[in-house]
Formats: structure tokens, sequence, C-alpha cells
């Protein structure tokens, strides 16, 4: 399988094959995780906040649980701000997937329970960015706020 190049300073992934499936290891958890292309987005989105937003590994949170109406959901990527509260949503979607309005209705949803003041979506090409106004609202932003030093 072949990766897109995404909209993101490049990243340096450690790789490996395994019975015919693509794994990457993921060093906030310490573990290998199969290289979907979703993955792919999001390894991608992990990079670019470490490196580019200088935001702490340890802020980082990756499948944050979301209890919605008794079923599991996860929100793809959390940060959390210096009191461990979350800051920025960030649903990522494949390369090939379009950020539409069901993906913004997704993040929204998710953010209901988790209360982040930034959404951020991604499919690797295109980014938009929001922010949680009063009254549940969101603004779009041209950028996504300065997170360093988290």
């Amino acid at each position: 399988m072949t990766y897109p190049v995404l909209n993101f300073p490049p990243v340096r992934l450690r790789a490996m094959r395994h019975s015919g499936n693509n794994y990457v290891w993921d060093d906030l958890r310490g573990t290998w995780l199969l290289l979907t292309p979703e993955e792919w987005v999001r390894r991608h989105v992990i990079g670019w906040l470490r490196e580019r937003q200088q935001v702490a590994p340890t802020a980082i949170v990756q499948e944050y649980p979301v209890p919605l109406g008794g079923a599991k959901q996860r929100a793809d990527v959390v940060v959390l701000d210096r009191m461990q509260r979350p800051l920025l949503l960030v649903e990522c979607k494949a390369a090939d997937v379009a950020i539409d309005a069901r993906t913004l209705d997704q993040a929204v949803r998710y953010n209901s329970v988790v209360a982040a003041r930034y959404l951020m979506l991604t499919n690797g090409m295109r980014h938009y960015f929001y922010i949680l106004q009063e009254e549940e609202r969101y603004a779009p932003l041209s950028a996504l706020p300065d997170l360093k030093g988290l």
C-alpha cells in the first residue's frame, strides 16, 4: 500500500511489515499499530503537534474515550492543557475522505462530552479549525492558535 504525501511536515516513522500488513510504532503508547490510511493521517497530526506546535507528548491522548448514549466512542486525538483539561479535539479522516458537515457534526458530538475549546478536522490534505463559543456554537478559525508550551 502506498501512502499519500500529506499537507503536514514530514514525520519520521518506525514501520514494519508483518503477515502482509504494515504497522507503525506508536511511541506515545509503546505499541505497534496497523497502519491504516486514517492512522497515517493521525501519525502526521501527532508529529505536527509535537514538532511544530511543541505540545508535550504527555499532553497528547489518542483514542480519547467519549461515552455517548451508552456507546463507547473515541476521539482520535485530544490535547490536554496544563491542568489536564481537554483543549483541542482532533478528528482525523483518511486522505481520500472529504471533510464535510458530517465530520464537523461528529466532532461536535464528541466535544459535547469532551468540552475542548478548539476543534481540528483533517484528512491530511485539508485542515479546518474551530473555536467553541458560548451556547455550544463553533466559529471557524483560519489557523490553530499557538499551543506551544502546553
